[in-house]
């Protein structure tokens, strides 16, 4: 599809989003309230302009298309996100609508941060399980044997650490450290983007030695029972967090017809809500791995069920949620 026609294709609901807006903004200054139908369609044409600035930006097209569709969304979610929306009525259009078609439009930049976590991971967990002493150019010996000890077939509770006596214990260590590797990826965005890719890099590499090591060592039985079910939030989380970060990178890169800041102030507030539902995953995967994951008297048949479901549930959430509503 040329240029041309992509425009001619959906010049219409970009019209009808700018009339939409223009409107919204009109009754906000002599503090009207919009009728619900009306901010019912401006989140709908919301969702879709920012799917079709995903795809307007995938295909290169001419500066002046992304730049206007980059103000229609930027001045859309401000509407949107300025509402005086709170509590439960926020939350459920966050986790219904909000952030799933976020994460949509942002695809390109979710792809290519899961391909900086995977494609280390699996090269490096294929080198270390050849060579198990490669380990040591990751991580030091004491860290190994602690590796060795917390998925031992004898250990009490699976990927405890010694200085943890409780699972809840565990719980504030996941989430801590998890939110600290998402806010990692995210700020490194900051660094035009480099140190958002040396972030997922590095921590990809060092799951996949882990993951080599600990297989080549026969203690896979435990260890991959164990990350099965909460990986499917945690490690998607980190990509989400990730894509934000760069997607700031790219935005300082290559600002367009605006200022590196305004260009960045921009990006940041599409991204505040993929940091919303990354960071709300990650709370979950820190239950799952602390209380599910951990627990040695579940059968590792039934943990991979139910991590099958888990992914396929994180995978179908993030692809179809939200699209009957904004078709």
């Amino acid at each position: 599809m040329t240029p041309l026609q992509f425009e001619a294709l959906y010049q219409g609901e970009w019209q009808e989003l700018e009339t939409l807006l223009q409107g919204f903004f009109r009754m906000r200054r002599s503090a009207a309230a919009p009728a619900a139908r009306q901010g019912e369609r401006l989140a709908t044409l919301y969702r879709r302009v920012c799917e079709q600035l995903a795809l307007a930006r995938a295909r290169s097209y001419p500066a002046y298309m992304l730049d206007r569709l980059e103000q229609l969304t930027g001045a859309a979610h401000q509407a949107i996100y300025q509402r005086r929306e709170f509590g439960l009525a926020a939350v459920k259009r966050l986790v219904s609508l909000d952030f799933p078609a976020t994460v949509r439009a942002h695809a390109a930049y979710v792809l290519l941060a899961a391909a900086l976590l995977l494609v280390p991971m699996l090269i490096v967990g294929l080198l270390v399980y050849c060579r198990p002493d490669l380990i040591l150019s990751v991580v030091d010996a004491r860290t190994a044997a602690s590796f060795e000890e917390m998925y031992s077939p004898t250990a009490e509770s699976i990927g405890r650490l010694r200085t943890a006596n409780t699972d809840w214990m565990m719980f504030g260590y996941y989430i801590m450290h998890n939110i600290s590797i998402s806010f990692q990826c995210f700020a490194g965005g900051l660094l035009a983007g480099v140190g958002s890719v040396f972030f997922l890099v590095y921590n990809g590499a060092i799951i996949g030695a882990v993951g080599g090591y600990l297989t080549e060592h026969g203690l896979g039985t435990t260890f991959y029972p164990f990350v099965a079910t909460h990986s499917a939030f945690e490690l998607t989380a980190i990509v989400i967090a990730d894509a934000a970060g760069l997607r700031l990178g790219h935005a300082l890169l290559l600002p367009g017809r605006r200022t590196r800041l305004d260009s960045l102030v921009s990006a940041a507030r599409r991204c505040a809500v993929l940091l919303y539902g990354s960071t709300a995953m990650l709370f979950i995967a820190a239950g799952i791995e602390a209380f599910w994951s951990s627990a040695r008297w579940l059968p590792p048949g039934v943990k991979y069920g139910v991590a099958a479901a888990c992914w396929l549930a994180v995978l179908g959430y993030l692809t179809f949620q939200g699209r009957a509503r904004a078709a």
